[in-house]
């Protein structure tokens, strides 16, 4: 059994994990551009953040552009906003052939590979986290989401050939947070919740269960994120083989609970941008309250949020999360 999914059967309480990173920038004076391109400012944060909620578990930022970038893409950065990829690096078969797999390290990728290396000096020694991008969201960031959905039907053989390449390069990535000591990593998978469950399982759980048997082992948990599943697409995300799955707000978290293994665990929902930014503190206790009685059966759920909470969270709804999760013994 990895140390996080012990941490998780084993708590007191109900175990709370939302995926926080970002509306710490605040806490050290720092912008989210400089924090997704200096690891000494993103540790920085990220120390704050865990010093101030006492959590048992550091997240490196869920940055979806950082793969993309390094295998070439465009990508545009602003002061208080996550990153994004601009435009399409692939539109040709003979660019797909072409195209080159870059080393973990290359571009921005350093930034997480060295943070998750300062994350394991933290007093305490809180569990590292990575995060890193799932094979077919990388994929469609390459060829563009759009085109790569339709790509799934018109043009099989090159949507595989595209997802080689990106397994390729996940599979490494992991082992290289693996060997800078991390506990395990969030896969951010969003865009195969788009696909139908046939197609998830052929072109993204297939792939993903490939990285999961690399590095998946009793040191090292897999996480697998879609934040666009719903229960319908609850077999083809279990088919990619991880013990751990988060989910987002579409998904029906209690019904996903009544129908995955008792030791598989499940995390989320609650939706990052309804919930911990445009409630008050008190709207986001109730939700929180609420999910969690929804799921008071269920000792392998993780309280979440059902993504990456954006930069403009007030910190006070951040706080009234982990008061109303704290309060909920097991």
């Amino acid at each position: 059994m990895s140390a996080f999914i012990d941490l998780v059967f084993h708590a007191d309480r109900r175990f709370a994990m939302p995926i926080l990173t970002y509306p710490g920038a605040p806490l050290v004076g720092a912008t989210v551009r400089q924090m997704v391109t200096d690891p000494q400012v993103l540790f920085e944060v990220l120390a704050a953040l865990h010093r101030e909620f006492a959590t048992p578990v550091v997240l490196t930022a869920m940055d979806l552009s950082v793969e993309s970038e390094a295998f070439g893409c465009e990508v545009a950065f602003a002061d208080h906003e996550v990153p994004t990829v601009v435009g399409r690096l692939v539109t040709t078969r003979d660019a797909a052939e072409r195209l080159a797999i870059p080393e973990p390290g290359a571009g921005r990728t350093r930034v997480y590979l060295e943070t998750a290396r300062r994350l394991r000096t933290l007093p305490g020694r809180p569990l590292v986290l990575a995060s890193m991008l799932g094979p077919f969201s990388l994929a469609a960031r390459l060829y563009g989401v759009s085109e790569a959905l339709g790509l799934t039907i018109e043009n099989t053989d090159l949507t595989h050939l595209l997802l080689e390449k990106a397994t390729a390069f996940l599979a490494a990535y992991a082992k290289a947070f693996k060997a800078a000591g991390a506990d395990g990593l969030v896969m951010a998978e969003p865009t195969a919740g788009l696909l139908s469950p046939r197609a998830m399982t052929a072109f993204s759980s297939a792939y993903i269960r490939r990285i999961v048997e690399a590095v998946d082992d009793d040191t090292f948990t897999l996480i697998l994120h879609n934040c666009a599943a719903k229960l319908i697409h609850l077999d083809a995300a279990l088919h990619a083989g991880a013990r751990v799955f988060h989910f987002g707000a579409p998904m029906d978290l209690p019904g996903a609970l009544a129908k995955a293994p008792s030791d598989v665990i499940l995390a989320g929902n609650l939706d990052p941008s309804g919930v911990f930014v445009r409630s008050t503190p008190e709207q986001v206790r109730a939700a929180t309250r609420a999910l969690l009685d929804a799921t008071r059966m269920s000792r392998n759920c993780v309280l979440s949020s059902g993504c990456d909470i954006p930069p403009q969270t007030p910190i006070g709804n951040i706080e009234a999360f982990f008061a109303a999760a704290r309060g909920a013994q097991t």
